[in-house]
């Protein structure tokens, strides 16, 4: 079906937020499931459960920091091509997806050559030991195989999304998803393959994915096309980009950072079974925030366009829905796991003392998460009308700012419990500042001057 120019600011506001919302949910959800359901799998493996799970879990820093360039175009370009779309400059849009394409592709060479040369250093350094970076190095080099297909993924289908094509951008990680989880118990366990089985099923999804999203921005079907005049760089355009890119690419990669010093801390204080017990814990944080971060990638194309349009009453419905619904969902979530931890725990593993571990540990350490959907609906506002410079500030706040510190010095006092503890200080701090910049700069943001400055 031909989509439509200007969908986003004429349907109606309540089916159009459904209608872009939940395709771009389970999108988020699945595509956390690329991970996940290779560490669900990992963990069961026989006689090598612990440590495997150990080995990959160290690195999921560099996945993580090899996603974030992906959402350094992708968040960073989506945006203000819609903005473009609803400003009713159609070529202009189309270029800034051309300039997209040509950074993905420019980030993969690089990233797949710094990380294949610097792989095992790097795992000792985030937390591998002797019994576990085996595993770690197994994984990652035959993951990098795959750097052009992650990139292309995720950081095109932000541009289909911002075009109102969400059930085309959900079925591009469907796709994907759903070959990762048939291939993963069959290389791992039928051809026993062991990690090496989990990464090699997580490149083919990831060629899947990258070729229906490529294939789509090339048809007729696409109001924004992949064109070859496009790809020249114009670094107008690459400027701005980096200049809304910087907000995403720091929260992604400040993941990995994050990822980096929790589980060398762990290591330092605790050993092989703490750094399992981080391991299982981000994995339910982010799998928790899927939805979450799906439902305002949904929302936000609908918040840019009518911004661009000029049509301001629209685009406030718009963010204070998602701010609201992003708070509670969040709050009931975090309710749900903090009552049942173990649960969650025998999903990743089977260790009754791993198990033990994260059952009296996890409520401590998600707990921040009762407020922090506050943050992860006004943060996605701020990049849906361009303000790099507030939601960069926010992204770097909670991460850069207080949790890596905060897990540096709190062990020096509390031993492995300051890092377990340094995770909520940081959520609920970061929250209310991110509500307290919202309340005091939403209203002169949502202007006509502001939006003329946008060029």
């Amino acid at each position: 079906m031909q989509l439509k120019e200007d969908s986003l600011g004429t349907e109606k506001l309540s089916g159009l937020m459904v209608k872009m919302a939940v395709p771009s949910v389970i999108a988020q959800v699945i595509n956390i499931l690329y991970n996940i359901v290779d560490r669900v799998y990992i963990g069961h493996i026989p006689d090598a459960s612990s440590d495997a799970l150990t080995g990959v879990g160290v690195v999921f820093p560099i996945v993580t920091f090899i996603s974030a360039f992906s959402a350094f175009v992708g968040s960073g370009g989506a945006p203000l091509s819609a903005i473009w779309q609803g400003k009713g400059d159609h070529d202009k849009a189309e270029k800034i997806l051309g300039n997209g394409v040509t950074l993905l592709i420019f980030f993969s060479a690089a990233l797949m050559i710094v990380f294949s040369v610097f792989a095992e250093p790097l795992l000792y350094l985030f937390g591998a030991s002797d019994a576990t970076v085996g595993y770690g190095k197994t994984y990652i080099l035959i993951y990098l195989t795959g750097t052009l297909f992650v990139e292309l993924a995720l950081g095109l289908n932000p541009y289909i999304i911002a075009q109102g094509a969400a059930k085309t951008g959900m079925m591009s990680v469907v796709i994907g998803a759903v070959i990762n989880i048939v291939l993963d118990p069959v290389f791992i366990f039928v051809f026993d393959m062991g990690v090496a089985g989990a990464a090699v099923a997580t490149v083919i999804s990831q060629l899947v994915s990258a070729a229906w999203v490529v294939g789509f921005l090339m048809s007729k079907k696409a109001l924004l096309k992949i064109r070859l005049k496009n790809l020249k760089p114009d670094f107008s355009i690459i400027k701005k980009v980096s200049a809304l890119g910087v907000s995403p690419f720091v929260m992604r990669s400040t993941e990995s950072l994050v990822g980096i010093v929790l589980n060398s801390g762990m290591q330092r204080y605790g050993g092989d079974l703490y750094v399992g017990s981080i391991t299982i814990m981000q994995s339910i944080l982010q799998f928790f925030s899927a939805p979450l971060s799906g439902f305002t990638q949904g929302i936000q194309p609908i918040i840019s366009y009518n911004f661009g349009a000029g049509k301001f009453d629209r685009a406030k419905k718009t963010y204070r829905s998602m701010i609201l619904i992003s708070g509670a969902f969040s709050f009931i979530g975090t309710v749900i796991i903090m009552a049942f931890p173990r649960l969650f725990a025998a999903m990743f593993t089977n260790s009754g003392e791993l198990i033990d571990l994260c059952g009296a540990k996890m409520p401590l350490f998600i707990c921040g998460m009762l407020l922090f959907g506050l943050q992860m609906g006004i943060q996605p506002t701020f990049m849906a009308l361009g303000q790099a410079k507030i939601s960069l500030f926010i992204a770097a706040l909670r991460k850069v700012i207080l949790l890596v510190p905060l897990a540096l010095i709190l062990p020096v006092f509390f031993g492995y419990d300051g890092i377990y503890l340094a995770e909520p200080i940081s959520d609920f701090t970061s929250a209310t500042v991110a509500t307290v910049l919202f309340l005091v700069n939403i209203k002169k943001i949502l202007t006509k001057e502001t939006l003329d400055k946008i060029k």
